[in-house]
């Protein structure tokens, strides 16, 4: 039996999806897969309508009529202009932000009144300690709805929504919208809180099937029970390493906009990933006595990383890989030459470096350890967070690592949608569309 979906006057809770796609047929068949599976609310995200305009929302329309169907304008003028734009496009709510001036605010309720669109009123970027304010003062002048969002800035630093919802909630009583890394596990804690709309984008749309995973979102809100989600988890710091560990260096350039891994520095371990806080060495090279004592100076999970000029000799071998074991090193870099390349292998040590060569340098002791060393044009200081695997070692600043491990992450689960998309049929171009973006 079908069931009728939910609108703009309820019942609540609303299940709404942010179709936060440049590509319209991507986000069409999402939408299919989104509503057989329960979804109530279809939005016509802004990267969406950015791409392709209002004529998102006309096809929305056209092909989901009996669903609400939201423009993300996150409008912050022209208020009147772009919500009747809006309106006649066939949307049934539309966004303005909660940062835009209060008479811009008061257009678009005015404009949603006469053409007959919801406004939904966007605290994303307003300080946290400001939005429950915020929200009185927006209440006030007439919204629908007020959204409690958290961008995805701060979902990679671990952030979610809740707390903001619950104060939001205790200010107001305008019904409420909630959006920032919801999933089928968090869900029912933020209807619990008063969430009137929760909106998914990612749990979505990285799902390999996403009607299932809509119809446990669904059942997660109806039921008031969480169910798990193997998307969307966000890392503290203490789990980093374990979240480099979920994608791969790839996945990390991707997501740190192409940045280049170390170059001319292997695996010697195929198959072994690794992930830790840097203990650093600068050596001469041959000189191995430095990068044999800061092992002595490591932590259990740091990786060692040591500039030996990057030429023969060795500068580490089978009895310094037992040491490094021993002490629980999650692995060790070279920019230099190692010997016994097979030990790292037999013990799961994950071991990277310029080159192998059967002789071994002298123990002469110049050099230091815990100081700034620079590999392939990268700093590299004691503290800063390396993750390697069979394609690199790359390097993260430690004042950002956290974001770029959640954003490789992101990035990763991404690719999963894609794969899903590919092995149904499309090619990755016809995927991404990439004909239409080809520079003239």
């Amino acid at each position: 039996m079908t069931v009728k979906p939910r609108g703009t006057d309820g019942p609540f809770p609303v299940l709404q999806v942010a179709l936060d796609f440049l590509d319209l047929e991507r986000a069409l068949k999402l939408a299919g897969e989104a509503v057989a599976g329960g979804t109530d609310w279809l939005e016509a995200g802004t990267p969406l309508l950015k791409s392709e305009g209002l004529e998102a929302v006309r096809r929305l329309c056209a092909a989901f009529p009996e669903h609400t169907v939201v423009a993300d304008l996150k409008t912050m003028d022209a208020g009147r202009l772009e919500f009747e734009a809006a309106a006649k496009a066939g949307a049934k709510v539309a966004v303005v932000l909660a940062a835009a001036a209060d008479s811009t605010i008061a257009e678009c309720v005015e404009a949603g009144r006469k053409y007959g669109i919801k406004t939904c009123c966007d605290t994303i970027n307003i300080p946290p300690e400001q939005q429950a304010e915020r929200a009185r003062q927006v209440e006030k002048l007439g919204v629908d709805f007020i959204g409690v969002h958290l961008p995805i800035d701060e979902q990679m630093l671990g952030h979610d929504p809740l707390a903001r919802l619950k104060a939001v909630r205790a200010a107001v009583d305008t019904p409420l919208a909630v959006a920032g890394g919801v999933t089928s596990e968090t869900a029912p804690a933020m209807v619990a809180a008063g969430a009137a709309v929760v909106i998914v984008g990612g749990a979505l749309h990285k799902a390999k099937d996403a009607r299932q995973a809509a119809r446990a979102l669904r059942d997660a809100m109806d039921s008031g029970q969480a169910s798990a989600s193997s998307l969307g988890h966000r890392a503290s710091g203490a789990a980093l390493a374990e979240t480099l560990l979920r994608a791969s260096t790839s996945n990390l350039s991707d997501a740190m906009h192409h940045r280049p891994c170390l170059r001319n520095i292997a695996s010697r371990a195929p198959g072994l990933k690794m992930a830790g806080e840097a203990i650093t060495v600068r050596s001469a090279p041959g000189d191995w006595s430095k990068v044999v004592q800061a092992i002595d100076h490591a932590r259990p999970g740091n990786v060692l990383v040591a500039d030996c000029g990057g030429v023969p000799p060795a500068v580490f071998g089978e009895l310094a890989a037992l040491s490094a074991k021993g002490r629980g090193l999650a692995g060790v870099v070279i920019h230099g030459y190692i010997r016994d390349s097979d030990v790292s292998t037999r013990l799961g040590l994950p071991l990277f470096a310029t080159g192998v060569c059967s002789d071994a340098g002298e123990a002469n002791g110049f050099g230091e350890i815990n100081c700034e060393i620079n590999l392939s044009g990268q700093a590299i200081r004691p503290g800063d967070w390396i993750f390697a695997d069979d394609d690199g070692v790359m390097v993260l600043p430690r004042e950002g690592a956290l974001s770029w491990a959640n954003r490789a992450v992101d990035v990763a689960e991404n690719e999963e949608r894609v794969a899903e998309e590919i092995r149904t049929g499309k090619t990755l171009g016809e995927v991404f569309n990439l004909k239409r973006w080809d520079r003239h």
